[in-house]
């Protein structure tokens, strides 16, 4: 059973001692005063943002889903572990990241908790493996010894190329000579092109732009490996929950009714709105790249959470030794309680 809240009588003492937040945590989520038992709710809710995308949550505000809370973007993030750790940190208040990472901090015994799916992937929202026309490389052997660029390590790709070459038989030896590269997502297509990597992970609008300019071709895909799934979550502080708990719940039904706005309008429709949004918003960035937004490929109606995708990166992570079996417990990671999105797609 997922994670539930009483945001009556909790008090601030007896919730800090029960999540075994640290001192630093403590002192940086001060975003709203006061116990939880007063329910006090701030309206101005921080966060990162990313540089000529438009998020969920950004559009949830333009949409007018978010009543009068005010998005504080505090600047940008390529990565989602970073994103969530200045949630933990106290430095924002909401962040999104792929689900293993999640789980990962939470192994840490972070105070944090899932409140809604943001992105996944779907027959148009997938992050693509590319490599040259030309390459050499056409299976997972291939990819010994060879340079992989992705935005962050540790997270949805790197798990995604895990996938990949345990599957096509590679041994645990094999696959650490699969060289992993951090590379910014604007500039992974050129350095492919520029043959500084030889495999650049493309997803969304970055890879449907390298796409129409041509001369690379797809090795595999999370789609291909996975098919339909939501593949990262919002997070929230334990603390920002008890304390805010009806902003938590404006910013997650906010979230969840953005998501099914997408899906149930046209895609000319939403792009018009996403460029609009990059506009207005007037931080020295490009527009261009929206025009090929197709998806965010969450797979639930209102951006609601499974178990299964969490567990499958605890296992994923047991796996490769980074955290015990049994070290987190999946039903306390998330919690559904506070979306009141309606359970139809297209609502």
């Amino acid at each position: 059973m997922e994670k539930e809240y009483d945001v009556h009588t909790t008090t601030r003492r007896n919730f800090l001692a029960l999540s075994g937040i640290s001192l630093l945590a403590a002192a940086g989520c001060g975003t709203a005063a006061g116990s939880a038992g007063g329910a006090r709710n701030t309206t101005t809710v921080r966060y990162q943002g990313s540089s000529g995308a438009v998020s969920p949550l950004e559009l949830a505000a333009a949409l007018g889903h978010l009543g009068d809370l005010k998005l504080d973007w505090v600047g940008d993030t390529i990565s989602g572990p970073q994103d969530i750790q200045s949630v933990a940190s106290g430095q924002t208040d909401i962040g999104g990241a792929f689900n293993g990472a999640v789980v990962k901090l939470a192994a840490r015994k972070a105070p944090i908790t899932s409140v809604v799916s943001y992105y996944g992937a779907d027959q148009h929202a997938f992050n693509g493996f590319y490599v040259s026309e030309k390459s050499t490389i056409r299976g997972a052997r291939d990819l010994v010894g060879k340079k992989v660029g992705m935005n962050t390590l540790g997270a949805h790709h790197e798990a995604m190329l895990d996938i990949y070459l345990k599957k096509n038989g590679l041994s645990p030896s094999e696959a650490e000579q699969v060289e992993r590269i951090v590379v910014p997502p604007v500039n992974t297509e050129q350095a492919l092109r520029q043959g500084q990597i030889e495999v650049a992970v493309l997803g969304g609008i970055l890879r449907d732009k390298a796409l129409e300019t041509g001369g690379i071709r797809k090795l595999f895909s999370d789609y291909d490996l996975r098919g339909s799934f939501s593949a990262g979550t919002y997070v929230l502080t334990d603390r920002f929950i008890e304390q805010n708990p009806e902003t938590v719940r404006t910013l997650v039904t906010g979230v969840g009714k953005a998501l099914d706005w997408s899906r149930a309008t046209s895609r000319e429709e939403v792009v018009a709105r996403l460029s609009e949004i990059i506009a207005k918003r007037k931080r020295n960035e490009s527009a261009e790249a929206i025009k090929y937004f197709r998806s965010y490929g969450v797979a639930a109606p209102g951006g609601r959470i499974e178990a299964e995708e969490l567990s499958v990166w605890s296992d994923w992570l047991t796996d490769r030794g980074e955290i015990k079996g049994g070290q987190v417990d999946i039903p306390d990671l998330y919690t559904n309680e506070f979306n009141k999105t309606p359970a139809t797609k297209g609502s």
